[in-house]
């Protein structure tokens, strides 16, 4: 393909077939993140006492209960992606979320901790409903040369929209009426999300005739399945699951981080949310510039190398680092010459890691039969959650073991090595695409 053939992924937010669908995705992510954070600080600083549970207890529960509905219900929100136009479904699910963010408002002005945790399961229910007819949306409207460069928008977009979501609602919150606005806040964006999806053209059923089975647990047996039918789609999704153990494993430790390891104050926390996000997103849109319009899995492995180089040199970039009585601020820590190694550090791990994840979407989508994909999409949902949780397990583990923040940390950097070496054996395409992709560009 010559550079002039070659597809502008930045040129489909010109499009209607995907500048509707990305600002809609865009605004639930962010929505999803403004409330999630929100509540949290509402939580830490403004309820406490209110509950019978510690803070600490209510900021995991809020956090399981947004995961819950994915291991419950993405079996269903596959069936409904295949049986109904996508288009349709993604209008209702932008409806559903006005409802969840009216009952928040509610909560957020009265203190109502019960609404809000049940808001909390109500958007992890609009995300699943949303993902699968998300994913198996864009192979519907965009050609294969485009793939890659669609879904590192979409990753792009989701992960600046996650940052902004999380910066929008700390924010808010630092408000006398804090509670107020950021529910304003999200009633607003919910609206925003449902006028785009009015655009979102008609997306064809791929299997109208589909009866669903309401049964969660035995369509989610079902589901797994159908995804372990083909090899090289299973080995893919549990690929992009366990990016998700390796990004949640250093998400959540990010205030501690911050605190013990970097002497930094919740600003500092932020910065290095903020960093991590960027280069996620960074690393997505690079993809199809790496992979020259192709489904290119050859980077895979790139990323994969990125991700435990990176997160080795993390381990070795704190150590001894200097510690005063008071935590730094931003410009205190930006001062701090070491502290950028610190920084490049992560901000190239996570680009790493969009590097990794952008082909794995593109090659399910490619390789999986139109009739069953939002169901294996979903099955991906249920593994990423699945990881999720097993991740929260595995760090709560060795920190109650007395392992500190920098040592958990090179633990996943190198697991990290052992999980791309085992799929680089399981499917050797992976390590050939890599040797040629690398001779190409070398």
């Amino acid at each position: 393909m010559t550079d002039r053939a070659r597809p502008n992924q930045f040129a489909l937010l010109g499009q209607r077939r995907f500048a509707p669908f990305f600002w809609t995705q865009f605004g639930g992510a962010g929505n999803d993140n403004l409330f999630k954070f929100a509540f949290t600080v509402m939580v830490a600083y403004r309820t406490e006492g209110q509950t019978a549970l510690s803070t600490g207890l209510m900021v995991n529960l809020i956090a399981a209960l947004y995961i819950l509905p994915f291991v419950l219900f993405s079996a269903t929100s596959g069936q409904l992606a295949d049986k109904f136009d996508k288009a349709a479904l993604m209008r209702r699910v932008k409806t559903l979320e006005i409802g969840i963010m009216l009952l928040a408002l509610w909560g957020f002005v009265v203190g109502s901790v019960p609404a809000l945790l049940a808001c909390a399961f109500g958007m992890g229910l609009h995300s699943t409903l949303f993902g699968p007819a998300k994913y198996a949306y864009l192979p519907q409207h965009l050609n294969q040369a485009e793939l890659t460069g669609g879904n590192g928008m979409t990753e792009m977009g989701t992960f600046v929209a996650i940052l902004l979501g999380n910066l929008a609602g700390g924010l808010l919150m630092t408000f006398e009426r804090g509670p107020l606005l950021a529910g304003l806040a999200c009633v607003g964006v919910a609206l925003l999300g449902w006028t785009a999806a009015r655009f979102i053209p008609a997306t064809a059923p791929v299997d109208p005739q589909l009866r669903i089975n309401w049964n969660p647990f035995t369509e989610t047996v079902r589901n797994i399945r159908l995804a372990a039918g083909d090899r090289t789609v299973l080995q893919a999704l549990l690929a992009i699951s366990w990016m998700w153990f390796y990004g949640v494993s250093f998400l959540t430790q990010f205030p501690v981080f911050a605190k013990d390891v970097l002497g930094g104050d919740e600003a500092v926390a932020s910065l290095l949310l903020a960093v991590f996000s960027i280069g996620i997103a960074l690393g997505s849109v690079a993809c199809e510039w790496l992979a020259r319009g192709r489904v290119e899995i050859g980077l895979v492995p790139l990323g994969a190398i990125g991700m435990t180089l990176f997160g080795v040199d993390l381990y070795f970039a704190v150590q001894g680092l200097p510690h005063g009585a008071a935590l730094l601020g931003v410009a205190a820590f930006m001062q701090q010459s070491a502290n950028w190694r610190v920084m490049l550090d992560l901000f190239l791990l996570s680009a790493s890691a969009g590097v990794y994840s952008v082909p794995l979407y593109a090659l399910i989508q490619h390789h999986t039969p139109v009739t069953h994909r939002s169901r294996v999409i979903a099955a991906n949902n249920i593994l990423n959650a699945l990881y999720m949780v097993v991740c929260s397990g595995y760090c709560a583990a060795l920190l109650a073991a007395g392992v500190d923040v920098p040592t958990l940390l090179l633990s996943v950097a190198l697991l990290n090595a052992v999980a791309a070496l085992w799929l680089i054996w399981r499917q050797p395409l992976y390590g050939q695409r890599f040797l040629a992709w690398a001779r190409q560009r070398g």
